[in-house]
């Protein structure tokens, strides 16, 4: 592993984070961020970025589903956790991975955060600079479904079936994304789907 021990988790540590957080609050989250590690590693590869970085942040992107069924707060309970644990990268991917354009009005659910959290995610949005990885957990986020790695309007209907909202910043939420997909194309010098398109046509199924 290239990271340094003390910036991320192990490997083994994460995956057992991970099932406590399933065993605290099963669901299909637990399957949907094995999906977007796998993804986001895949990719990694192929675009010259560190690989056990990507897996792990992907991994734990979602790791606040740990407290509970949780619309927004999810985020928030997850770069709480990681910062207690002094992941602070990991901590960043909690929040980010949701605000492609670092506009909370994106996030497609309930916003069930505190007006004291609220303010707090906004405030510190406001002073993250994103980088490669945030767009690719970003990215990854979107084809990653439980079921495995899809196509991103197919991923984009199922949540807003799920979710019934959709708003002008939301729009541009997904404009952004597919916007990342292409700055992926060009670094990888193909189109990322064709990485998973046996698994892609199998979920179109």
């Amino acid at each position: 592993m290239n990271i340094k021990q003390q910036e991320f988790p192990q490997i083994n540590e994460a995956e057992k984070l991970l099932l406590w957080g399933n065993k605290n609050n099963p669901g299909p989250w637990f399957e949907h961020s094995k999906v977007v590690a796998r993804a986001a590693k895949t990719i990694a590869l192929k675009c010259n970025l560190d690989e056990n970085v990507a897996y792990l942040l992907g991994l734990l992107h979602d790791i606040g589903r740990y407290e509970g069924v949780t619309d927004l707060h999810h985020i928030y309970a997850g770069y709480k956790l990681m910062l207690e644990k002094g992941y602070v990268k990991i901590a960043k991917i909690c929040l980010t991975h949701s605000f492609p354009n670092e506009n909370i009005n994106e996030y497609n659910g309930k916003n069930d955060c505190t007006k004291e959290e609220t303010v707090e995610i906004k405030n510190v949005l406001k002073n993250f600079e994103y980088d490669d990885y945030d767009k690719l957990i970003q990215l990854c986020d979107t084809i990653g479904s439980s079921n495995g790695i899809c196509f991103m309007e197919k991923r984009i209907i199922d949540v807003i079936k799920r979710h019934k909202k959709i708003n002008k910043s939301i729009i541009k939420k997904w404009e952004t994304i597919f916007e990342i997909k292409n700055y992926f194309d060009k670094i990888c010098g193909i189109n990322i789907y064709n990485l998973f398109m046996e698994e892609i046509i199998n979920n179109c199924v």
